[in-house]
C-alpha cells in the first residue's frame, strides 16, 4: 500500500492550496505582462503610435535610408521553365530525348532518373552584360543590363498552394500575413486616398488558395491586398448609392465615427476596429480618386504602344502593367500582378507541352513587362521601384510523362530576377548545374528573396516583428535571413 502523507491532502501536484494559489498568481500577472508587452510592441514598431490607431497605414520611417520605395511583383502563376528562359543549359540539347541518371522531386513524387527534354527555343547574348536569354524574351531581352537574375533560387515545396503561400507569406501553410502586408505594416502607405496594396489578378483566374495569397493573416485587416480589376470598374461598389449626395455621406461618415470612435476608447489594443474605422474613411477616399488612378485615356498613343496595347495578345496585361505604373505615381506601395488562371492549361504550369504553353504566356507578357521597365526608366520611377519576376518555382529537365515535352515542378533550383530600387543591372549570381535540376552555388531560399526586397525598402528584416502567438515574428523566420547582397 503506497504510504500516505497526511501533509499532502488536499494538495494539487504535491502542493498544498497555498501554493498552488500563489504559483498560479505569478503565473496570471505574467500572462498579463505579456499582453501589456504585445501592446507595447505593437505601438513601438511604427514611428507614431498615434498613427497606427487613426490610420494604421500612416507613413511611418523606416529603419534606414531606403533604396526604393514601392514594389511591383510580377507573379507568373504555375512555375516558369528557368531552362527554357533566362538559365542558358547547352548541355540539355543534345541530351534531348535520352533517359539519364537525374534526382528531381515534384508533382510526380522523387524519381533517380529521367527523359531529357531539351529546350525548344534558342538563346541569344543581350546588351553590355552579354546576359543569355531564350527567344521566348525577344523585348525583355533589350533590357538585360538593368536586370539582376537569380539563378540559384529555392523553396520548400513543390507543390503549387504551399509553394505559392511560401513565396507571398514565407511560410507553406496559410495564416501569415504576405509579403506586401509587411511591408505596409512597416513602412505605411504613402497614398492616402488609395489602398497601400493592390492585386490585380489575371482574367483567366485568381491563383489556388485564391485569397490567402495577398492576406494580412494575423495582422489587422487594413494590411490585405486589395483586387483591382483591369476592365470594367476597378473596384466594385465604389459609386454612392442612388439617391445620396456627397455631403449626405460625409455626414453619415462623420456620425459613424463618432459611435465606431465611442465604442473602441473602452476596448485597448482593438486594431482591427481601429482598422475598420480607418477603412471607412479610404472607401470615401477611393470613391473620388480611384476611377482617375486607372483611367488610362489620358496616356499617349505612344505609352499604350510601348506596353502593348495595340496588340489583342498583350492588350490585356499591358493594360494591367500600365495601371502598375500608374498606382506607383499615386503612392501605392505595393501592387502584385498574376500571370496565369486557374487551372493548368491557363498558367505556366507545363505538365504536357511546353511549346505550346510557354509561346502562349510569354507571348502575352514579354513586351509589357518590357515597357513596363522602359517606362519606368524614362520617367525617373526605375530607381525607386522595385520590379520582381518570377513564379513560386521552376521546372525540372526531365519529362513528366512518357511522351510529350512537358516538365514537373522544381523547388530545388529556378530562376526569379529583380530590376530598379537599388538592384545592380547586367548581373547573374548563383548557379544550378548543367541541367539545371538543382542549384549548386550560392544557393538562395525564398526567405533570402524577402530579406533584399525588405532590404532595399528600408527595413532591417530581422527589426521588423510583429507579436503574435506569444513570439516576435518576422517574414523571415525565426532563424531570420541575410539578403542577397550580390545584388544590390
Amino acid at each position: 500500500m503506497p504510504h500516505h502523507d497526511p501533509k499532502s491532502a488536499g494538495s494539487f501536484c504535491h502542493r498544498t492550496r497555498r501554493e498552488f494559489l500563489w504559483e498560479a498568481g505569478g503565473g496570471f500577472t505574467a500572462l498579463a505582462l505579456t499582453g501589456l508587452l504585445s501592446l507595447d510592441r505593437f505601438f513601438t514598431a511604427s514611428a507614431n503610435a498615434a498613427d497606427v490607431v487613426a490610420n494604421p497605414l500612416a507613413p511611418k520611417k523606416p529603419h534606414f535610408a531606403p533604396k526604393a520605395k514601392s514594389v511591383i511583383f510580377l507573379f507568373m502563376y504555375g512555375g516558369p521553365s528557368h531552362v527554357d528562359t533566362f538559365d542558358y543549359k547547352p548541355t540539355l540539347y543534345p541530351l534531348d530525348g535520352k533517359t539519364i541518371e537525374v534526382k528531381t522531386f515534384g508533382r510526380g513524387g522523387k524519381r533517380n532518373q529521367g527523359r531529357v527534354v531539351g529546350p525548344k527555343w534558342q538563346f541569344k547574348q543581350y546588351g553590355k552584360c552579354g546576359k543569355h536569354v531564350s527567344d521566348l524574351f525577344p523585348n525583355l531581352a533589350t533590357c538585360v543590363d538593368d536586370i539582376a537574375f537569380i539563378h540559384s533560387m529555392t523553396a520548400d515545396s513543390p507543390i503549387h498552394g504551399s509553394a505559392m503561400l511560401q513565396m507571398n507569406t514565407g511560410k507553406i501553410l496559410s495564416g501569415s500575413p504576405c509579403l506586401g502586408s509587411w511591408v505596409n505594416y512597416g513602412l505605411g502607405s504613402v497614398s492616402e486616398n488609395l489602398p497601400g496594396f493592390a492585386v490585380m489578378l489575371d482574367p483567366i483566374g485568381g491563383p489556388i488558395s485564391g485569397a490567402k495569397n495577398w492576406s494580412s493573416g494575423y495582422m489587422p485587416a487594413s494590411f490585405q491586398g486589395t483586387v483591382l480589376r483591369s476592365a470594367g470598374d476597378p473596384i466594385l461598389d465604389l459609386k454612392r448609392p442612388e439617391g445620396m449626395t456627397a455631403p449626405m455621406q460625409r455626414r453619415m461618415l462623420d456620425t459613424l465615427r463618432e459611435f465606431n470612435t465611442e465604442h473602441e476608447a473602452s476596448r485597448a489594443d482593438n486594431s482591427n476596429l481601429a482598422a475598420r474605422i480607418a477603412s471607412y474613411e479610404l472607401a470615401a477616399k477611393m470613391q473620388l480618386h480611384a476611377p482617375e488612378a486607372v483611367d488610362i485615356a489620358s496616356e499617349s498613343e505612344a505609352t499604350k504602344e510601348l506596353y502593348g496595347m495595340n496588340d489583342k495578345k498583350t492588350e490585356e496585361f499591358g493594360r494591367r502593367c500600365l495601371l502598375a505604373r500608374r498606382m506607383v505615381e499615386r503612392g501605392v506601395r505595393f501592387i502584385q500582378l498574376y500571370s496565369g488562371g486557374a487551372h493548368n492549361d491557363d498558367n505556366w504550369d507545363a505538365h504536357s507541352d511546353i511549346e505550346k504553353n510557354h509561346n502562349f504566356h510569354c507571348g502575352r507578357t514579354d513586351r509589357p513587362i518590357a515597357g513596363l521597365l522602359k517606362d519606368l526608366k524614362q520617367r525617373g520611377l526605375l530607381d525607386s521601384t522595385l520590379v520582381i519576376w518570377g513564379g513560386e518555382f521552376g521546372r525540372q529537365p526531365t519529362a513528366e510523362y512518357a511522351k510529350g515535352t512537358g516538365r514537373d515542378h522544381n523547388a530545388y533550383g529556378f530562376t526569379m530576377w529583380m530590376a530598379g530600387g537599388g538592384v545592380k543591372g547586367g548581373v547573374s549570381v548563383g548557379q544550378t548545374d548543367e541541367l539545371g535540376a538543382a542549384a549548386v552555388q550560392d544557393k538562395f531560399h525564398v526567405k533570402h528573396l524577402h530579406a533584399t526586397a525588405l532590404h532595399l525598402l528600408g527595413l532591417d528584416p530581422e527589426k521588423l516583428t510583429y507579436f503574435y502567438g506569444g513570439l516576435d515574428q518576422k517574414l523571415v523566420g525565426v532563424e531570420g535571413a541575410e539578403p542577397i547582397r550580390a545584388v544590390m
